[in-house]
């Protein structure tokens, strides 16, 4: 595991300028996670740009009403030329928002002869720029301690692409990740966010059925009674994993799941170590009060 110790050196932050006008509204309630991936960060880019709508509008030559609904995310999924114009107008990283712009487009429905006829004359891949030095870097160090992660939520394509959609959304939102109080904190949450939402939830609460079937002790037992007892006492103690707050859950999932120190989990989440250890005295004084002690013998510490 090569998690950092040191989050990125962040750039002087510099307050977004006063913009004459109507203030933008928010996104549409209804609109998905897939959407917002790439969606959020245009916004950002828009409202930290200091330009109007009315400005975007003589720029990129569509209707100022247009691109307020797409910066809310109403009306029609929009097509790629008109995202593409304000992303050049906003300089933004055209490969990764047209990696996610497509994906959120498969998601509400869209059929692959649609996406082609979007990107029908546009140059896509002129736009395939390497991200920033501190970005790659960053990757390089967190992708596989991500992928251990993701890979106790979903199954393997769908880790594969929660991962890779986590870069892309960082690679547009760098620059607000260097100015966050803790880079490795606000990547994170990026992580967490795109992995729940590709996560099957029952009750509001993230399910962990599939993991237990990959868990050493069952993989390990081959007395077809004792291995349906231990399926029965594994599964028994991921639902009350899953019914863990937030940061608990990470805290018990990384250090029981995937086998990282307190100091690693630490380092991974952006968070003291003492928070960390609080963390899991808390997550575990809850497992042992719904579970059995010895039903939790046996799991990674």
């Amino acid at each position: 595991m090569t998690t950092p110790t040191e989050p990125p050196v962040p750039p002087p932050v510099r307050p977004a300028p006063a913009r004459p006008g109507r203030k933008l509204g928010p996104i549409a309630e209804n609109v998905g996670s897939a959407h917002r991936a790439w969606l959020d960060p245009l916004r950002t880019a828009y409202l930290t740009s200091g330009l109007t709508l009315n400005d975007l509008s003589s720029r990129v030559r569509f209707a100022k009403s247009k691109i307020s609904e797409l910066l809310r995310g109403v009306g029609l999924y929009p097509r790629w030329e008109i995202v593409l114009r304000l992303a050049n107008e906003l300089g933004m990283p055209n490969w990764p928002l047209y990696r996610l712009w497509s994906q959120a487009a498969l998601e509400t429905h869209k059929s692959s002869e649609w996406i082609n006829g979007c990107t029908s004359g546009t140059t896509v891949t002129a736009t395939h720029t390497a991200p920033p030095l501190e970005h790659c870097a960053f990757r390089e160090l967190v992708e596989s301690d991500y992928s251990l992660y993701a890979q106790v939520f979903l199954d393997d394509n769908q880790r594969d692409n929660a991962v890779s959609d986590t870069f892309d959304r960082l690679w547009l939102s760098w620059n607000e990740a260097l100015a966050a109080h803790d880079t490795r904190r606000y990547a994170w949450n990026v992580l967490r966010t795109t992995v729940m939402a590709r996560t099957p939830h029952r009750d509001g609460r993230p399910e962990l059925g599939s993991a237990a079937f990959d868990t050493v002790t069952l993989q390990n037992l081959t007395d077809p009674a004792a291995y349906a007892n231990q399926l029965t006492e594994t599964l028994e103690l991921f639902a009350a994993i899953s019914r863990l707050p937030d940061r608990q859950l990470d805290v018990i999932i990384l250090g029981r799941l995937c086998g990282f120190t307190h100091e690693a989990i630490s380092a991974l989440l952006g968070t003291s170590l003492a928070t960390v250890r609080s963390d899991e005295r808390h997550a575990t004084r809850f497992l042992d009060s719904v579970i059995p002690p010895h039903s939790t013998e046996g799991n990674r510490q």
